[in-house]
């Protein structure tokens, strides 16, 4: 004959447990929600440092949206006579990373123009700077649309030699925009896979990987594009670990090139390994004459 208090406690447990459980799955769901947000997403809105503090003549710009936002953005034109390598005659459009504005990339910016003399435009993602809005993955991709039509519609801009640069998220958002706008070539520094990659990486101990809401899927993409790829990534990457950026590469269609930045980790590539990173650039865009 059956306990009946063997039966009561046995169903008390399944309650309990059953709690535990959806106490735990709820937890998992918000960390990760904010985790996410600190990990994707670090706009800072005030913009500390313009062109003018590296003594570089720029058009401040604004750009509309599909969706009604006002981007910000800077030109600098190009000057030939100050490069030091082959790539002058193009137009690089630079996708920042995660964190800060266009303002916390005015020393790469200076150094950009410098070595290549080349025209630079840079832009603040919604929610970025002076930008409009919250960012948002979608966001970021209807903001690259935005800036490319911005782009090609320039006199000064011949839209067949237009080079993208995305460095660490910006890669992502670049990668993104390849599909249906390719350019003349592609440089990404610092790239990760996806974001569901990241976060098993970072947070192996939790279901990351089935919450994340932005993905950033660009290994998946990566195989559809067929431009020339370079991808630099730091051997001291401890945000981005160089194995994502090997990954993404060993997904890419030739012609690509790996250069590992020898001492570099996230956010020095340019000055760190200077020599590697600007040498690579140069002689891959040699190769596009």
């Amino acid at each position: 004959m059956a306990n009946p208090m063997l039966g009561r406690a046995r169903w008390l447990l399944v309650r309990v447990l059953g709690g535990v459980s959806i106490a735990y799955g709820v937890t998992l769901i918000v960390l990760w929600t904010q985790l996410e947000k600190r990990f994707v997403f670090f706009p800072v809105a005030e913009l500390l440092y313009t062109p003018n503090d590296v003594n570089l003549q720029y058009e401040d710009v604004r750009i509309q949206t599909s969706d009604g936002l006002e981007l910000h953005g800077w030109f600098v034109s190009g000057e030939p006579e100050t490069a030091s390598g082959p790539d002058s005659n193009v137009t690089w459009l630079w996708f920042h990373g995660n964190g800060g504005n266009n303002g916390h990339r005015i020393g790469e910016l200076a150094l950009a123009h410098h070595r290549t003399g080349a025209n630079i435009f840079i832009f603040d993602y919604r929610g970025y700077g002076e930008s409009e809005g919250t960012a948002s993955e979608q966001g970021t991709y209807l903001d690259s649309r935005a800036v490319i039509y911005y782009l090609a519609s320039r006199p000064d801009v011949d839209p067949g030699r237009i080079v993208y640069l995305g460095h660490s998220l910006g890669a992502a958002v670049a990668l993104e925009l390849a599909l249906i706008r390719p350019p003349l070539a592609m440089v990404l520094v610092s790239p990760f896979a996806s974001v569901r990659d990241m976060a098993s990486l970072t947070l192996p101990f939790l279901p990351a990987g089935w919450l994340v809401r932005n993905h950033y899927d660009s290994v998946s993409r990566i195989h559809q594009i067929d431009v020339p790829i370079l991808v630099l990534h730091g051997d001291q990457d401890e945000t981005v670990p160089i194995s994502q950026g090997r990954k993404l590469y060993d997904a890419a269609n030739q012609p690509k090139r790996f250069q590992t930045l020898e001492g570099a980790a996230h956010n020095d590539t340019y000055q760190v390994a200077e020599e590697q990173y600007w040498g690579a650039i140069e002689s891959f865009l040699a190769e596009r004459q």
